[in-house]
């Protein structure tokens, strides 16, 4: 049963629209999102469209006639930003879309046409905004492709003596869509995969005192690393040429994960659908994208 899921979340992976989105908005972070975002184009062989959005900066005079706003901005951006991928990747197609509407409903409609979604953050701490004037935390939830949030520090990453990338396992649900764009991602890159699941100690670990409490701590350690190793063996055996490496932290998910993160180029990190009417993302994607040392995939997956 595991095998077949796995296959079919491999299967729907596969079935891709061939395009990358990146919402520039003229500062750096949205550059450097552009620029992270055409290196995985070319890494995927996709299109990169360059999409900007706004909504009418004034409003209409009571009683004046309505006259169609076109403001220079847009265009100015989309170039700025198109001069700036076709310097760091040269040759990849591009598309661009100056979209008069709200910033976040352009971005949600985009991501109706795309593969990935990906835009500029604005810096550390709770008040880190993103690309296009919306938070990213607002958007995420909202699409159903993933979302990977760049810094400007973190425009291009590295593919030569990089410890490759992370990925959070939780184990307490399948994530077939969040391994197999794990998987894919490390196989593209040729860098290694570290596979990092955080759990804390259970209550009874801490009520037995010296040698014992020590010997309850490692005995949990040891079946959330043969949990971990389960989970990852079906991708393990279809991706053979990505190196993995397997990190159990006894701690909180969301602190294990940021630890785990530390060197790799990218952090994936999963988002399930909880089927709620407002939409919302769990406390260890919160603070992967605030706190991460490097850009943040964050995976939808049932």
């Amino acid at each position: 049963m595991k095998t077949a899921v796995m296959k079919s979340a491999v299967m729907k992976s596969a079935v891709t629209k061939n395009v990358i989105t990146v919402g520039v908005d003229g500062t750096p972070h949205a550059l450097a999102a552009a620029t992270w975002a055409a290196h995985e184009a070319r890494l995927r062989q996709s299109r990169l469209r360059l999409l900007t959005a706004w909504e009418p900066l004034t409003a209409r005079p009571r009683g004046a006639p309505w006259t169609q706003e076109i403001p220079h901005w847009p265009d100015r951006i989309i170039e700025e930003a198109r001069a700036t991928v076709e310097s760091a990747e040269p040759g990849i197609p591009i598309d661009v879309s100056l979209v008069r509407e709200p910033p976040l409903e352009a971005l949600v409609e985009a991501a109706e046409q795309a593969d990935l979604l990906v835009l500029g953050s604005r810096g550390l701490g709770p008040a880190a905004r993103f690309t296009l004037g919306e938070t990213g935390l607002d958007l995420v939830p909202r699409v159903d492709i993933p979302v990977v949030l760049v810094r400007a520090r973190h425009d291009r990453p590295a593919t030569e003596g990089s410890s490759g990338v992370a990925v959070g396992v939780s184990l307490h649900a399948p994530g077939d869509a969040l391994l197999a764009f794990a998987f894919e991602t490390a196989a593209r890159r040729a860098v290694p995969l570290r596979a990092v699941h955080g759990r804390n100690l259970p209550p009874f670990a801490y009520d037995r005192g010296g040698a014992a409490e020590r010997a309850a701590a490692e005995q949990a350690e040891l079946l959330a690393r043969e949990e971990l190793s389960e989970a990852l063996r079906p991708w393990r055996e279809k991706f053979r040429d990505v190196r993995v490496e397997q990190q159990v932290v006894m701690e909180s998910p969301a602190p294990a994960l940021l630890h785990g993160a530390a060197g790799t180029q990218l952090l994936i990190v999963g988002r399930r659908h909880l089927g709620r009417a407002v939409p919302r993302i769990g406390h260890v994607v919160h603070a992967a994208v605030h706190h991460a040392p490097c850009p943040v995939a964050v995976v939808p997956h049932e």
